[in-house]
């Protein structure tokens, strides 16, 4: 595994598709195919189909939540989900190993973490006083915190979100995706 996207929680339009960031509007898969992540973007509003599958598993990429919780805004997950998915996550990347770990949502984030002082992009290994910056995150997984792609987030465009994935991607060593119509 190249990559290992983490979203905050499924929304019901999600739940009810069984794909991740599925609402029409959420600029997640738009952004990968800009960033040439992805050759094509995904349409996941009625469910992913067995190529897009397919595609993610080609690329590297794998998809989790935080929290397994649907809610209609991840503002009504309290802060004790968060923090028991960040646990999870840490166990996760631990076993799989992946380059990188992007969360997308960078107060939930801070929230899974215990990182009021965390920002946009990749995560330090430790903190000023040589602490580790995420306690028992796995060495030579790069942690990486992204802005929320959904359309709610009114900071982002699929172009700015893109331009993020970019770096992460390219941190992986992975190359990009070959463009197809």
């Amino acid at each position: 595994m190249r990559l290992l996207i983490v979203g905050i929680n499924p929304s019901p339009w999600t739940t009810t598709v069984n794909a991740p960031f599925a609402r029409p509007g959420n600029r997640f898969w738009p952004s990968l195919a800009v960033a040439g992540i992805l050759p094509r973007t995904v349409d996941a509003s009625r469910g992913l189909s067995p190529d897009d599958e397919r595609l993610l598993a080609e690329r590297g990429i794998g998809i989790a939540n935080l929290v397994g919780r649907t809610t209609a805004r991840a503002a009504q997950l309290t802060r004790a989900e968060l923090r028991a998915g960040g646990r999870r996550l840490i166990r996760r990347a631990a076993v799989l190993r992946p380059c990188a770990v992007a969360v997308v949502g960078i107060t939930a984030f801070r929230q899974a973490f215990d990182r009021p002082d965390a920002v946009l992009g990749v995560q330090p290994v430790a903190d000023e006083s040589g602490a580790p910056w995420v306690p028992g995150w796995p060495d030579g997984v790069a942690l990486w915190a992204l802005p929320n792609p959904s359309g709610l987030n009114a900071h982002e465009t699929a172009a700015t979100l893109a331009q993020k994935w970019r770096e992460v991607w390219a941190a992986t060593g992975a190359p990009p995706a070959s463009l197809r119509g």
